[in-house]
């Protein structure tokens, strides 16, 4: 974790990313974008860290001088573990995707994600309502837990988790302990969507180098709104299908923007703004992918 950090840190407030692999990452560019606009003294770096070392690279955010970093895939629900200490909403889910360094060094765990799915969902699709709706999420791992509280606790009616391994869904739902949330199979995940508004996919599939999800949208209700978090490729072979049979799409990109922002705010000092331009710049990335 050397990648310079020492003068960055030196030169201003430091921030970063740990994942594995962390290349696909477009956090970087988010946050120095933001750090540029508000004209502050930092840098946000990408940090590739294996499962086996994610421990001794968060103990070593303290000496490094960060003042916190995200957290992305795989190390969520692990990171969890690991911090010293949880804000409500991530013990609920279960998975941490900010760890911030607090004023006595301790490792404090968020999870932003949550909100930034809701916000996102809500600037997209604001006709559509959380409130009593019902939905098919596809995955059980944490950005599936974060999906499925936010949509709780907006006061949905009905949550099927369905994933390609059925006994992690059913853990899901143990751990989340809700009536109103249940275990599908996968191999019901099509029929099932007759029966509801939202379908969020929180898996892979679709996603660059991944098998595609396989899945038939021909018995959504008109209106309904389908969720893709993946954003590589921006539009998925899912969303394509949505468009198609004018349901209402929802790219992944905008949950990444939504969630940074608290992230940043307490990374920095400052909360960044959420414009056309920061989507430019990131639709400008993908498109040189």
């Amino acid at each position: 974790m050397s990648i310079g950090s020492q003068n960055a840190a030196a030169a201003g407030k430091l921030a970063g990313v740990m994942g594995w692999p962390i290349g696909h990452s477009l956090s970087p560019l988010l946050h120095r974008y933001w750090l540029s606009q508000l004209n502050i003294k930092g840098d946000y770096i990408p940090l590739m860290i294996r499962p086996q070392n994610l421990e001794a690279a968060l103990r070593s955010l303290v000496p490094m001088g960060f003042s916190g970093v995200n957290i992305t895939v795989p190390h969520k629900e692990m990171t969890a573990k690991l911090v010293d200490r949880l804000d409500p909403l991530a013990r609920r889910i279960g998975a941490v995707n900010t760890v911030i360094v607090d004023h006595n060094g301790r490792l404090f765990g968020r999870n932003t994600d949550a909100g930034g799915f809701l916000a996102h969902l809500q600037q997209s699709a604001p006709r559509w309502r959380a409130k009593n709706a019902h939905s098919l999420v596809l995955g059980a791992g944490g950005a599936a837990k974060a999906v499925v509280v936010a949509l709780l606790d907006a006061g949905a009616a009905q949550i099927y988790i369905a994933n390609r391994t059925q006994e992690r869904a059913q853990s899901l739902v143990a751990a989340l302990d809700d009536k109103r949330v249940v275990a599908a199979g996968w191999q019901d995940r099509t029929a099932l969507l007759k029966d509801v508004d939202l379908l969020v996919n929180s898996t892979s599939l679709g996603m660059v180098g991944q098998a595609p999800l396989d899945i038939s949208l021909s018995l959504m209700p008109s209106g309904s709104v389908v969720y893709d978090l993946v954003y590589r490729p921006l539009q998925t072979e899912l969303l394509k299908k949505a468009k198609a049979r004018d349901l209402i799409a929802v790219d992944g990109l905008g949950m990444l923007i939504h969630q940074a922002v608290p992230a940043f705010d307490a990374f920095f000092g400052q909360k960044p703004s959420v414009d056309a331009q920061v989507q430019d710049l990131l639709l400008k990335a993908l498109d040189g992918d």
